[in-house]
């Protein structure tokens, strides 16, 4: 049995959306380190730290708490029966979304040079993105085990 092209290429764009968000994260803490003012603990706590608590956080509550992990499975599900993934626009889409994120965390973080406040919240909140979207990549893996879910997406290779 071998998946369907339309499953394959689902499955990588949230594989690909969880790396390219990791990515970005990545960047932004790398050029926060070098504009943001305070001290290395400092540092430390809000842009890492703190962040990986709410990171944590939305990634375990869906895959512990029942009621929000089935609810995130049929998001999941939805979104692949909607074709996300599965057509150049629609990943272009989602990476532009994450693409958006990024210039929103660069922005806040220039702005504190300009007198804006200490961005630890844009931080705390694209981690916990970042944790849902791990959390739908691995609930994609369950999903697939589903013998429902398999008649759908395999077929004989």
């Amino acid at each position: 049995m071998t998946h369907t092209r339309a499953w394959r290429a689902f499955k990588r764009t949230e594989d690909c959306a969880c790396a390219f968000a990791s990515l970005v994260y990545a960047g932004a803490v790398l050029h926060a380190w070098r504009v943001l003012p305070g001290t290395a603990s400092a540092k430390l706590l809000w842009i890492l730290a703190a962040p990986s608590l709410f990171l944590g956080l939305s990634f375990l509550l869906p895959i512990l708490i029942g009621p929000v992990r089935r609810l995130l499975v049929r998001y999941v599900w939805m979104s692949f029966k909607a074709g996300f993934g599965q057509s150049p626009v629609s990943i272009l889409s989602g990476l532009g979304m994450l693409a958006f994120a990024a210039v929103f965390i660069y922005l806040q973080v220039s702005g504190v040079a300009h007198g804006g406040v200490y961005p630890a919240g844009v931080f705390a909140g694209y981690a916990a993105g970042i944790g849902v979207l791990f959390a739908q990549a691995l609930l994609v893996r369950v999903l697939e085990r589903r013998p429902e879910v398999r008649a759908v997406i395999e077929q004989e290779g």
